[in-house]
């Protein structure tokens, strides 16, 4: 809380608009929630708020990469995306969307390094971690895999593909074999 409020400081002060940051209350009700549904409304709402950036230019091109990228047209989605970061480098969402790019691309490199810049910037975004945890396990990474996917479950413990990927990571690490 402290965090977001001190963003929203900084941002005032410098006259920029201060970026959509979830609050910790969205945070802990992702993690107690009691049912998989009940968590699944509150990591859209999550979702949601990561997509505002408090820069009503920054979300318009956002929109317009979500968009490109929803058709297959990964090269434009990228430059929309390498747009919003070079306006507003500390916005998370811009980094973690390029780092999708990359990874269905299978430009590991790339998509690790935007997935860091990402968690650097919000540390709870367990989409980040996930992404992580994806990109370990296609290169072999297991245990790596299996730790990213864990910190994703810490935060959103009903996440489906966590915990299918923990599970399967789990019993390969035990030598059960996938």
């Amino acid at each position: 809380m402290l965090r977001a409020l001190l963003l929203t400081v900084a941002f005032v002060v410098a006259g920029l608009p201060a970026l959509a940051v979830p609050t910790d209350e969205m945070f802990e009700k992702l993690k107690t929630a009691p049912s998989e549904s009940e968590a699944n409304d509150v990591a859209q709402d999550i979702w949601a708020s990561w997509m505002e950036s408090g820069s009503a230019t920054v979300d318009m091109i956002m929109q317009r990469g979500v968009e490109a990228q929803m058709v297959g047209d990964a090269e434009t989605a990228r430059t929309f995306y390498d747009r919003v970061i070079l306006i507003e480098p500390d916005y998370p969402q811009a980094w973690f969307r390029r780092a999708g790019i990359f990874l269905a691309e299978e430009n590991f490199p790339e998509a690790l390094r935007d997935l860091n810049e990402t968690l650097k910037l919000e540390p709870r975004h367990f989409g980040a971690w996930a992404g992580l945890g994806s990109v370990f396990e296609t290169m072999g990474a297991k245990d790596q895999a299996l730790e990213a996917w864990r910190e994703a479950l810490a935060i959103y413990p009903f996440m489906r593909d966590g915990l299918q990927a923990e599970k399967r990571l789990t019993k390969a690490a035990e030598g059960q074999g996938l």
